[in-house]
């Protein structure tokens, strides 16, 4: 987590310098809420329109054991090809350096080929900025937790999934329907919460119309979404 360097933004998202993933997450009484920092979310839909969702593994340090999206991580600042997306490259809805950063990840958490998701296959849609601790992990010490100026991406395709057992305990595809059964107490599933945020104000409008939302009919919005 020390070697990795997070792209930290204030609330306006504007590029503020970098700190390591450790402590970019740790929350603590001199640093309550983490580090602000960039982050993406995926959410990969099949040609039936399902949505590929994972468990994220039993050893991660935050919010362990969780379903959620399809792929949830970090632009990082020495990356090549860049993935610090300046503020007009936000403005104008190209952010290379996000997408650069989500086919990094997608291969790496789930085996996807980078030829299966060019850079023209992801739909930026908008900014979430969200903060959660992991209450499971509070010590004397303070807990983990995620700050995050969170880059929602979309995508339609096919693709080959090998997940990989360091970083993903499961995988699915689900249709509406489906997830709102998984989603259900009883189902005894536990959600990542950038992810309950994201179902419960943004993905049904998305999903309903999925073709329309990933055409050039809906426009990114410049609105960061504070939830």
């Amino acid at each position: 987590m020390r070697g990795d360097a997070c792209i930290l933004v204030d609330d306006q998202d504007h590029v503020t310098g970098s700190a390591s993933k450790l402590d970019c997450h740790r929350f603590t009484d001199k640093q309550p809420s983490g580090l602000l920092h960039r982050a993406f979310s995926v959410f990969l839909f099949n040609s039936q329109n399902e949505l590929l969702l994972q468990q994220r593994a039993s050893h991660k340090i935050t919010f362990p054991n969780m379903w959620t999206n399809t792929c949830c991580s970090h632009q990082l600042h020495d990356q090549q090809p860049p993935e610090v997306d300046l503020e007009a490259d936000v403005s104008e809805g190209s952010v290379m350096g996000a997408k650069q950063a989500a086919i990094r990840k997608l291969g790496h958490e789930l085996g996807i080929p980078a030829k299966q998701l060019p850079l023209a296959a992801f739909k930026y849609l908008t900014r979430l900025h969200y903060c959660a601790a992991d209450e499971s992990t509070r010590d004397a010490s303070g807990a983990w937790g995620e700050h995050e100026m969170d880059f929602i991406l979309l995508a339609k395709c096919d693709v080959d999934v090998q997940p990989n057992p360091e970083e993903v305990a499961a995988v699915t595809y689900v249709d509406a329907d489906g997830l709102r059964s998984m989603m259900q107490p009883a189902s005894m599933h536990t959600w990542s919460p950038w992810f309950r945020k994201i179902v419960d104000n943004m993905l049904d409008g998305w999903w309903s119309d999925l073709d329309r939302t990933l055409s050039d009919e809906v426009k990114h919005d410049q609105t960061i979404h504070r939830l």
